[in-house]
């Protein structure tokens, strides 16, 4: 019995594989064949269609416009009104990709990998109350309301102040949550209507006047009531406008010589917190950073070209504002030319996404990097997939973004605080190869340029050039003979 039903299924397996095998192969001779049908027709069409009714007039027009383009073009189409990108430029800028870093080894020698790392930097030392950060990393201004959403701001105040650095308000409402989780909060006084009172302003720990940033230069902006609902249309002053303006000048700087009595004003009302200014990095940085030198301003905010923001205009985002490395080297030269660089501390923004990028500024001589973009994508990490793929993760962090009540601030601070951790310890293995014990000795002899224009642009010595040695350096290797007198070790 046993061996006559093992008979029918082992019949029945063979019947049923012979089918299925039967099938798979009608399958793939009907499918080869329909694919080759489809393919031929397709290719038939394709060689012999008239060029205007030919498929193939959008590979040749997609050579000449980029789809970035295309579908920008398009935006404007629909929309009738000025188009807003987030997160900035797409287009390729001069970037610190030109650097590298020389490594310490027998003439320099490496630092011991149990010695601590200085990374801490003061802002506006020259202040009546400088300003004392750990790490010499910072959260960029991202305004409430008019940027993120309550929960954004939460969460990097509490994933800025788990390692000891500030985060900044932005052109945004105050927010009274941000200053209560905040450890250090950086105001930013602008040209808006909003968060100006002196109760506001007394609570920072440093105020940024702001005049303009990389993303939108000194441009002013309209948003849509519509979109600022809830509380922040409260805080923001929303009344029955079609829109909340953010005029593109203050109304209490008219000349150049009116940012003095702004920067003396603020200093009084906050008894001697650092007072600075921000500003969107222009072929005439010079003249730009003489104006604050005279205004007495204790640090300057300069954004390069690669800023991004919450959305600008194309325009200004691609041809608008000198390259992030143009502005920083330029900045570096003119504040110790006129020998305030050690009083006026230098801040600096656009297109810092690695710890190597951070590194290379501070080498040429900026003291603090404000950071963005990099640190929403951290601080959503593994949350877009809330989002993705039928929405953009913005959607998790904008104000009002169709997904923030699915964003968990809690996840999303813890999320910052190990990239900014991260970050920083990475930073400093770097300082420990180059023999140096803090980002302060971190500089421009601890860089070759790759290429001939970041030469130029930063004054760092080309990689292919050989190093001149010096007497100083030729007489360290001396030691001593047994009459006394010195020698050189002798050469094997």
């Amino acid at each position: 019995m046993g061996s006559k039903w093992m008979s029918f299924d082992i019949g029945s397996f063979t019947g049923t594989m012979t089918a299925i095998l039967f099938s798979g192969i009608l399958a793939l001779i009907f499918s080869r064949s329909l694919l080759q049908w489809i393919i031929g027709r397709f290719t038939k069409r394709l060689m012999n269609e008239r060029y205007p009714e030919n498929i193939w007039e959008m590979v040749t027009a997609l050579t000449r416009l980029p789809p970035r383009i295309l579908i920008e073009n398009s935006l404007r189409a629909s929309e009738g009104a000025v188009i807003e990108r987030p997160f900035g430029s797409p287009r390729k800028f001069l970037t610190y990709d030109g650097l590298i870093f020389s490594p310490a080894q027998l003439a320099t020698l490496v630092t011991p990998e149990d010695v601590d790392i200085d990374m801490r930097i003061t802002i506006g030392p020259q202040a009546k109350k400088p300003l004392s950060l750990e790490i010499p990393i910072m959260a960029g201004g991202m305004g409430y309301g008019i940027g993120v959403s309550e929960k954004t701001k939460i969460a990097i105040a509490k994933g800025t102040a788990a390692v000891g650095t500030l985060t900044n308000t932005g052109e945004g409402g105050f927010l009274p949550e941000e200053r209560q989780h905040a450890k250090h909060l950086i105001i930013q006084y602008h040209s808006g209507k909003w968060s100006k009172e002196p109760e506001i302003l007394k609570q920072a720990d440093a105020i940024e006047i702001h005049i303009g940033q990389g993303a939108i230069a000194g441009a002013g902006s309209f948003i849509p009531s519509e979109y600022v609902q809830g509380r922040a249309r409260k805080i923001l002053k929303v009344e029955n406008d079609d829109y909340v303006v953010i005029p593109s000048r203050h109304k209490d700087i008219n000349k150049p010589q009116d940012l003095r009595k702004v920067v003396d004003h603020l200093r009084a009302l906050t008894g001697g917190i650092p007072i600075g200014v921000k500003i969107c990095a222009s072929a005439k940085i010079e003249a730009d950073l003489e104006v604050a030198i005279f205004a007495g301003v204790d640090f300057v905010s300069i954004d390069g070209g690669q800023a991004g923001s919450k959305g600008g205009p194309p325009i200004l985002e691609d041809d608008f504002g000198i390259p992030t490395i143009y502005a920083v080297s330029r900045a570096v030269h003119y504040l110790q030319k006129r020998g305030v660089k050690e009083k006026i501390t230098l801040l600096s923004g656009g297109g810092y996404f690695t710890p190597s990028d951070c590194l290379k500024a501070f080498a040429l001589g900026v003291d603090g990097v404000y950071m963005g973009t990099a640190l929403l994508w951290a601080m959503t990490h593994d949350q877009v997939t809330k989002a993705i793929p039928w929405e953009p993760p913005t959607q998790l962090v904008f104000y009002p973004g169709s997904l923030t009540a699915q964003f968990d601030e809690q996840e999303a601070a813890k999320y910052l605080e190990n990239f900014l951790t991260s970050f920083v310890e990475e930073m400093k293995v770097a300082i420990l190869a180059l023999g140096k014990t803090s980002v302060h000795q971190v500089g421009v002899d601890d860089l070759a340029a790759l290429d001939e224009l970041t030469s130029k642009v930063t004054k760092v010595p080309l990689a292919y050039e050989p190093y001149i040695l010096t007497k100083e350096f030729m007489d360290s290797l001396l030691i001593p003979s047994e009459d006394g007198t010195d020698q050189l070790r002798p050469m094997l």
